[in-house]
């Protein structure tokens, strides 16, 4: 029989696992795994609905919005719409990829508003900045205005009950005398108003070490893209565990990293076709990684 002391001690044993092994804090608590949906950007146009139903069927539980826009939303669908169809097949927006470019150039506040709105009715977490246009990233001056821009778009975001967050490509990690974009994004933003989506695959192509980022930059990281280089054409993506990257010592450093959700991604080169590849992924993640 369980009794109150014994459930207490059990507790307790439970609470020490945890702390001496961290990693297994995610892995007890939550099993989620994310795809952010410009992996099936083709499909999408198509038939929303019938592609998350399979994204649901795949094994995933969260998702990553792309390609909002004032005039056609969500690939014609209304937020509204969207949401329905999200909770339909048990699945959540937990963070959307939403180009606010005019913000970023000139501070003008039409396309961040709509961005918000539609991020708070799909009951999202994150609103996230996917890219820079070249003009506006060619220097060192240009990373500081960015980084300016992401302080006041995270306290617009942090009224709206949001948390905004960057996206790298590798474009960030140009060196300029000694510094990348990116060590000012970490540098010149707001800790408790900007946090940074980690983009692995890109990391890795710049020849930079994510588990460096992670120690230099502890807990700055809440949300990665998981996302492999194939072994044979590094510009192309693979199947997470087809791939040169090797991501158990990295998913090993989710505590230090702050990383709280994450999202597969492939771009290209699908085995046989997109829904048997993000199959292939999540079963991976699933039985290897989490």
């Amino acid at each position: 029989m369980t009794t109150r002391r014994t459930f207490i001690m059990n507790s307790s044993l439970v609470a020490a696992t945890i702390l001496t092994f961290p990693s297994l804090a995610f892995t007890m608590s939550k099993k989620e795994i994310g795809l952010q949906l410009y992996t099936l950007r083709d499909e999408l146009l198509n038939n929303v609905k019938t592609v998350l139903e399979k994204v649901a069927a795949a094994g995933y539980v969260t998702v990553e919005t792309y390609g909002f826009s004032i005039k056609d939303q969500f690939w014609g669908l209304s937020p509204v719409e969207l949401k329905k169809i999200l909770d339909a097949n048990n699945l959540k927006a937990i963070s959307g990829h939403y180009g606010i470019g005019s913000f970023l150039a000139n501070g003008n506040t039409t396309e961040l508003k709509a961005a918000i709105e539609a991020a708070k009715i799909l009951k999202s977490e994150y609103l996230t900045i996917p890219w820079v246009d070249p003009p506006f990233r060619n220097n060192i001056d240009d990373y500081k205005k960015i980084a300016s821009r992401l302080n006041e778009a995270g306290k617009m975001c942090q009224k709206a009950g949001l948390k905004l967050a960057y996206h790298n490509h590798d474009f960030e990690f140009e060196n300029y005398n000694g510094l990348t974009g990116y060590d000012i994004l970490l540098k010149e933003t707001d800790h408790d108003l900007v946090f940074f989506e980690l983009d692995l695959y890109w990391v890795v192509r710049s020849e930079k070490n994510p588990l460096q980022l992670f120690k230099e930059n502890p807990g700055r990281f809440k949300m990665w893209h998981v996302k492999d280089m194939d072994k044979l054409k590094p510009a192309l993506n693979t199947e997470i565990g087809s791939g040169s990257i090797d991501f158990k010592p990295i998913f090993k450093e989710i505590q230090r990293s702050g990383m709280k959700h994450f999202f597969v991604e492939q771009e290209n080169n699908f085995v046989i076709n997109s829904f048997e590849s993000i199959k292939t992924s999540c079963d991976f993640i699933s039985n290897n990684l989490i």
